[in-house]
């Protein structure tokens, strides 16, 4: 399990750590291809002004959602979801504890059985092949609580990284898509759709 663990850890620190430094490579980029505050955009019905976006970086807030969780978050002032990521790390941690705390006890009452001591604090009630099951069924339950925890903090770095790229999303009014509903004159039946709109 523990080797589980560090391949696991191993791999999401890689991961992080490419991004960052892809995104260091695009800041370069960006500085000896600098825009000025204002690009005019001539078209045939008129000028349309471009506000050159400085994008919050998605891969910095996912290194960020890495190297502490909620910290990209924080990064892209999103306060809110920092709690939700804790709470969702903190159930995880709780249930891997008590697993791992239960499992303890069983797998100590076996030992002392096989050990000859009839003193464990099962005896007379839960059998040696009970007390085999019991170990089991924790066992499982503390790996299955240790990969919802480790997929509550891939989560937080996936969460960071999809929130900076969406904050790049073009929302200007001049593009919009809206459904419709209209009634058919011709037949009385409804027409539904969706309408995309592009102004200059």
């Amino acid at each position: 399990m523990p080797n589980k663990l560090l391949i696991i850890s191993v791999f999401l620190f890689a991961f992080c750590f490419s991004a960052f430094a892809q995104e260091g490579e695009k800041e370069d980029k960006k500085k000896k291809n600098k825009v000025t505050p204002t690009e005019e955009l001539v078209v045939e019905t008129g000028t349309v002004i471009i506000e050159p976006i400085d994008p919050l970086s998605p891969a910095r807030a996912a290194f960020y959602s890495a190297v502490l969780p909620g910290l990209g978050h924080a990064y892209l002032k999103k306060y809110w979801k920092i709690p939700v990521i804790y709470a969702g790390l903190g159930v995880g941690v709780y249930f891997y504890i008590n697993n791992n705390n239960e499992y303890n006890r069983y797998r100590d009452a076996y030992k002392r059985r096989l050990a000859g001591f009839e003193d464990d604090e099962f005896y007379g009630t839960i059998s040696d092949d009970g007390l085999q099951d019991a170990q089991k069924t924790y066992g499982r339950n503390r790996e299955i609580s240790l990969l919802v925890t480790i997929g509550v903090y891939a989560l937080n770095i996936i969460w960071a990284n999809v929130d900076a790229h969406l904050m790049q999303f073009n929302i200007d009014d001049n593009l919009s898509l809206q459904p419709h509903y209209k009634i058919n004159e011709f037949d009385k039946t409804g027409d539904l759709g969706l309408t995309l709109n592009f102004k200059f």
